[in-house]
C-alpha cells in the first residue's frame, strides 16, 4: 500500500488514499504511527471517496482511536489532493469528515506558492457545547459560567476554558513561558480527567499580545505534538471570547506558525491557514 509522510508546522500524518479498502485503520494507525517500528506520525489521514464532496477524510491518531477532525490533518490531505489527483487548478475544495462538509480555500501566491485556508466550522462552548450563534445574545458572565471550569491536578488549580471545535479543547492561559510548562506531567492528567468522560485535549497558552501568541498542546490519543490545528481554533474561540484577542490571530507553536481568522459577530465560522509539506512517500 503506498503512503505519503507529510506534516503540517510539524504536526505530522502517514496519508493514504485508500480507494474503497476495506482495512482495519484503527490497527494500521498504530503500526504506521509508530515511530521505532514503523513510519511515524501522530496519526494516520484516510482519503476515501464522497458522494457529498470532493472526497471524504477519517483520521485516526496514534494509539489507533479515531478523531471527528483535525486541522492540520485537514490541511495536508487537500495539499495531497491537490498533488496527486491532477486537481492543482481547483481553488475551493470541499471535504467529508464525520460531523460535517468542510471547505478548503486555495490561496496563491508569488512563484505559485499555496497557502491552504480551511473552514473549521462553528466553536461550540461549554460542557453541554452551546453553539456560539447562542451566545451573540448571553453576557460575558454568562458566556465565563458556560465555559470555565476549575480542576485540581496535583493540588495546583487549574481554569480550563473549554470549546469543542468538533472535537474537544480545555485551554489554560499562563503567564509564563508555555516551555517551562510542565507539560508532560500535567497533560495526561488533564486529558483523562473525570470531568471529561471522553477525554480531551489540553493547550497551554502565552499571550504576547492581541494579535499574537505563544502555545504547546497536549492531544488526545497523541501526547505532546509540534502544533494541533483544532487546538489553535480552540484558543480563538477561548481568547476572543473571554477579551484577551483580536479576530486574527499569529499562533506560534514548538513546530512553526499558524493563523487563525474569526469574528463571531459577523460570521460563526473559524478559519485556519499554515504550511504543509509533504516529506517524502513509500509503500507499506
Amino acid at each position: 500500500m503506498k503512503f505519503t509522510k507529510m506534516q503540517g508546522a510539524g504536526n505530522d500524518f502517514v496519508v493514504v488514499d485508500a480507494k474503497n479498502k476495506r482495512l482495519n485503520w484503527n490497527e494500521l494507525a498504530i503500526k504506521m504511527c509508530d515511530r521505532h517500528y514503523g513510519i511515524g506520525a501522530d496519526g494516520l489521514l484516510v482519503k476515501l471517496p464522497s458522494k457529498k464532496a470532493d472526497f471524504k477524510m477519517r483520521i485516526f491518531n496514534a494509539d489507533g482511536s479515531e478523531s471527528a477532525v483535525c486541522g492540520n490533518g485537514l490541511r495536508c490531505l487537500v495539499s495531497h489532493y491537490l498533488d496527486s489527483d491532477g486537481n492543482g487548478l481547483q481553488d475551493q475544495i470541499t471535504v467529508e469528515t464525520s460531523i460535517d462538509i468542510r471547505t478548503a480555500k486555495i490561496q496563491r501566491g508569488p512563484d505559485n506558492a499555496t497557502e491552504i485556508k480551511v473552514n473549521m466550522g462553528a466553536p461550540k462552548i461549554g460542557i453541554k457545547t452551546i453553539p456560539v450563534a447562542e451566545l451573540q445574545q448571553k453576557s460575558s458572565l454568562d458566556i465565563m459560567s458556560l465555559m470555565n471550569r476549575v480542576i485540581n491536578i496535583d493540588r495546583k488549580e487549574l481554569l480550563l476554558n473549554l470549546v469543542s471545535v468538533g472535537n474537544p479543547h480545555a485551554v489554560h492561559f499562563i503567564d509564563e513561558d508555555v516551555m517551562n510548562f510542565p507539560l508532560a506531567e500535567v497533560g495526561p492528567e488533564v486529558e483523562r480527567h473525570k470531568l471529561f468522560p471522553d477525554e480531551t485535549n489540553f493547550e497551554v497558552v502565552k499571550i504576547i499580545n492581541r494579535n499574537k501568541i505563544e502555545a504547546r498542546v497536549w492531544e488526545r490519543g497523541v501526547g505532546e505534538t509540534l502544533a494541533c490545528g483544532s487546538g489553535a481554533c480552540a484558543i480563538m474561540a477561548a481568547g476572543q471570547l473571554t477579551g484577551k484577542l483580536d479576530n486574527k490571530v499569529e499562533m506560534k507553536l514548538p513546530g512553526g506558525i499558524l493563523k487563525v481568522e474569526w469574528d463571531y459577530r459577523k460570521d460563526n465560522n473559524i478559519y485556519l491557514s499554515g504550511p504543509t509539506e509533504t516529506v517524502f512517500s513509500g509503500e507499506w
